[in-house]
């Protein structure tokens, strides 16, 4: 029986004619609408025509996350006062609760991602609800693109709703073609701020690591909150690790009941969490509960102020979690959740002052995320740098090159971009690129079964206390009995049902009626990347996919004439006696890969193999005490390993600790050279290698994989152009020292360095960088003649820096006039110039000799620096004003210097006869 009770208390209902309007006019609209007013609930049921007595339709509404997709659906199924499954079901990822009566359906935006490119035009679907706008996760974005290509070229009168509590609603207007923007009245209440920070400074987060002090601090400030308030405690922070701890600390309430709710909390914890309780209940949430999901009873929200972020995890070679500060919007929407019943309170754990500083808003997946699965589907879609996407923010350009690189290393884009049979292949597995591959080829060789097992823990990385052995955590999954354990056996489950169904699929097989469920177990393929390939799509001129062409095309993104099969036999598997392809997709050098692995390969050879395919750039060879990865980073394995004693590891999991020199192993498997070469066939290299190294030219052969060298020998003969490379490499490093400066050379360089600063063009540039940059014009033929660093030495640097003169427009002959070496002073001596500062030449010379001189030397115009020296050479005066110095200076100077050089003139009118002699010299 329909709960018209609930239903009708739910604020949105005011919203609802202004949504049917906009969809009917328009066929899109953006849906505001605060938690808890009914939108991810009320809306889809409405829409479908299951409330409200309209025309019955089928809609699928996409939320973020898989809790929220099963809390929302079965709260949809409650207020209809049915079970799941009928009218109202869900799917996602290994799990699907869906009936022949559905009319709407629940999924992921991974699941609906994955439907879209099977199928571009949703057979059967009327709207999709994107909920959850405003988050911004990387698959909602890319499936809202997909749905616009879609109603643009196939389905025009499909139906779009874009929900959320706060988002950028004109942002989305604007993105579904102008449509109207409908906002929907909340229930607020007034919620107090308390600014709860800690008594001491905490470490800020790093990586994933959240400072031990800060979550007691949190743990005490739930104490406080249930102490000064009534109701329920909702307690944001930002991962499972930290909720755990804090559970830890708040052990011992009595009468209070202490609940966990996550991704990976257990379904009856979650629905406990979403159903009033019969006690007081303190609710550990990560940020799952800002707006995806509505815990009643809460009263008061304790709010850590941390959140997670997708990064690129250099470490792994994934997108990963980071522990960030949360923006002040998700402050909001925290503090929020204190006041949807009556008036409440936040305590939030940091000060006032800091708030000012926080982000405005989280950024973008698309910004910060590892972008190597985003790129295969725009691929797959036909789109390759999804230019032609409507996105609200554009990927950045760097994260798409790099993104691709991976791709076309995997074998998933060929040469041009496009997604090859292999990437549809890929695409369809739903996992990040890089694990596809180690599935796709490790399969055949090991058996799916054992290949999706290890690919599995490698998704998820396994606990800390299943040790760094990647075989010895593979057998402890296998014993265990824990959560996580159940997560990894429904994975490596699904992953094999689903590399089965491809390979059926290649044979000309089926995976169901609706293509959906790919095996006896239920387990639901779109859900997990079951679908996708790279269509037959038309293209202007250049063979570029344009708009709706895109679409448009009788096959519609169907599978190309080759399917999906990956040999001549179309079995997706490769022909006799051959082993899969190497990460670029093709066979290694020699044509021939080693055949396939014994039925008995050990546990350590199959996870040895699998990480090796995933992570062929962390393949590490032991170098001393530590080892080097293919991507020249050094590692450490942690003490009393039982990796210590192997000669190659395949990485899977490393870290760099804070303030270490070298990354740290944390999970890896033991492999030998023949399966490195193999699985890094794309960073194979051979060949001559002439370089400075250690203050000389060293000339090898070298075989290496990456960075790790496989064998070296000398080169007796190395070709002159390399050794030409090497010794221009040696004069950046050491600089140009190494050639044969004598006094006269530095001095030209100094004067022509005054001339170019003074005088600019033609006079030549000579500091160090922009001499490097024209070795051709000066150093030719010495420097083609060198072998070795004594060669440089022996290059005359003055002569060959006259080769940069302005010999050409006749200026060379007049830097004895601009920039003479020496000057004549009133004495008759000629004294030398130091231009050793370009800014002003000086002149050092002796105070006697300058005699009767009333304005100081000019050299190009440059009032020259007078160095006034004693009798004995030592500095008396420094002016670029002789006139001055006379008049005020010189007479403290004279005072001071006659007594201690009685021999020496000391006159008292400077303007008197300049002299180099003494007084008996001049009397005689």
């Amino acid at each position: 029986m329909i709960r018209h009770d609930a239903l009708d208390r739910l604020p949105v209902r005011s919203a609802l004619p202004a949504l049917g309007n906009a969809l009917e006019e328009h066929g899109a609209a953006v849906l505001c609408a605060p938690p808890g007013t009914g939108k991810t609930t009320l809306v889809p049921l409405v829409l479908a025509g299951l409330v409200g007595g309209g025309p019955a339709r089928r809609v699928v509404v996409a939320e973020p996350r898989r809790i929220a997709a099963r809390a929302a659906a079965r709260r949809m199924a409650w207020l209809l006062g049915e079970r799941p499954g009928r009218s109202v079901g869900y799917t996602v990822r290994g799990e699907r609760v869906t009936g022949p009566h559905t009319r709407v359906e629940v999924v992921t935006t991974g699941v609906l991602l994955q439907r879209l490119q099977r199928d571009p035009e949703l057979p059967g679907v009327d709207a999709v609800v994107l909920d959850e706008c405003h988050e911004r996760h990387l698959d909602a974005d890319t499936v809202a693109a997909f749905l616009l290509d879609v109603r643009e070229a196939l389905r025009p009168g499909l139906r779009l709703v874009a929900a959320s509590a706060t988002t950028d609603a004109e942002g989305w207007a604007r993105l579904l073609g102008g449509a109207p923007v409908v906002e929907a009245p909340g229930v607020s209440h007034p919620v107090e701020v308390v600014w709860a920070p800690p008594a001491r400074p905490v470490r800020p987060p790093h990586g994933l690591r959240v400072d031990p002090a800060l979550l007691a601090h949190v743990a005490s400030v739930v104490r406080r909150a249930l102490a000064e308030c009534t109701g329920d405690v909702l307690c944001f922070l930002p991962g499972v690790g930290e909720i755990a701890r804090v559970a830890g600390h708040l052990g011992g309430l009595g009468g209070v009941e202490v609940l966990q709710v996550h991704g990976r909390a257990p379904a009856a914890v979650q629905d406990a969490v979403l159903s009033p309780g019969t006690g007081r209940r303190v609710v550990l949430a990560t940020s799952v509960a800002e707006s995806s999901l509505t815990v009643p009873g809460v009263r008061v929200v304790v709010d850590s102020g941390l959140a997670r972020e997708p990064r690129v995890d250099h470490a792994r070679g994934l997108s990963a979690l980071t522990t960030v500060r949360a923006s002040q919007a998700a402050g909001r929407q925290r503090a929020g959740r204190a006041g949807r019943e009556a008036p409440g309170r936040v305590y939030r754990c940091w000060s006032e002052a800091e708030d000012g500083r926080l982000p405005r808003y989280p950024a973008p997946e698309i910004k910060v995320a590892d972008l190597t699965a985003f790129a295969l589907h725009a691929a797959c879609w036909g789109d390759p740098d999804a230019s032609g996407l409507a996105l609200l923010d554009a990927p950045p350009s760097g994260a798409m090159a790099a993104a691709r690189s991976v791709l076309t290393a995997v074998g998933a884009l060929d040469a041009t971009g496009r997604a090859t049979a292999r990437g549809a292949r890929m695409s369809r597995l739903g996992l990040h690129p890089r694990l596809a591959r180690a599935l796709l080829d490790a399969a055949p060789e090991v058996g799916t079964g054992r290949a999706a097992e290890v690919v599995a823990l490698l998704s998820e990385e396994p606990p800390r206390d299943y040790g760094d052995d990647l075989a010895a955590a593979w057998r402890a999954a296998r014993r265990g009995n824990d959560a996580y354990t159940a997560r990894w056996r429904d994975e490596a489950r699904r992953l094999r049902a689903t590399a089965e169904s491809l390979d059926r699929d290649a044979e000309g097989l089926t995976g169901g009626t609706d293509g959906l469920t790919t095996g006896a177990d239920g387990l639901d393929g779109a859900a997990d990347g079951s679908a996708g390939g790279p269509g037959r799509l038309t293209a202007d001129t250049d063979g570029r996919p344009t708009g709706p062409d895109r679409l448009r095309d009788a096959d519609r993104l169907t599978a190309d004439a080759d399917g999906l099969a990956t040999s001549p036999e179309g079995s997706g598997r490769p022909p006799a006696g051959r082993s899969p392809a190497g990460p670029s997709g093709a066979a290694a050098p020699d044509g021939q890969l080693p055949a396939r692995m014994p039925d008995a390969a050990s546990d350590e050879q199959v996870a040895g193999l699998v990480a090796a395919l995933a992570f062929p750039e962390r393949l590490a060879r032991a170098d001393g005490g530590s080892c080097l990865m293919v991507n020249g980073t050094r590692a450490e394995l942690g003490e009393g390993t039982g990796l210590r004693g192997a000669r190659w590891l395949a990485v899977a999991v490393a870290d760099r600790p804070v303030g270490a020199g070298h990354a740290r192993v944390r999970l890896a498997a033991a492999v030998d050279e023949d399966v490195a070469r193999r699985a890094a066939a794309a960073l194979h290299s051979a060949g001559e290698e002439v370089h400075w190294a250690e203050g000389d030219v060293v000339a090898r052969r070298v075989e290496r994989l990456g960075a790790v060298e496989l064998a070296v020998r000398p080169l007796r003969d190395p070709a002159p152009d390399l050794v030409r490379e090497a010794l221009i490499g040696g004069l950046r490093e050491e600089g140009l020292g190494l050639l044969g400066w004598s006094p006269g050379a530095r001095a030209l360089r100094q004067r022509l360095a005054f001339l170019r600063l003074h005088r600019g063009e033609p006079w030549p540039e000579v500091h160090d960088d922009a001499l490097l940059a024209r070795v051709d014009e000066w150093l030719e033929p010495e420097l083609s003649r060198a072998r070795r660093r004594a060669d440089l030495a022996r290059i005359d640097a003055g002569q060959a820096l006259a080769r940069l003169l302005p010999w050409s427009t006749g200026d060379a002959a007049r830097l004895d006039e601009l920039a003479p070496e020496r000057i004549t002073v009133p004495s008759g001596s000629a004294v030398r110039i130091d231009y050793g500062d370009p800014e002003r030449p000086v002149l050092a010379v002796k105070l006697q000799e300058m005699f009767g001189l009333q304005e100081s030397p000019r050299i190009a115009d440059v009032p020259v620096l007078v160095h006034l020296l004693s009798p004995a050479g030592r500095p008396l005066a420094v002016t670029a004003d002789l006139a001055s110095f006379w008049r005020g200076g010189y007479g403290a100077v004279r005072a001071e210097m006659r007594g201690r050089y009685p021999k020496h003139p000391w006159p008292e009118d400077p303007a008197a006869e300049p002299t180099r002699h003494t007084n008996a010299r001049l009397r005689r």
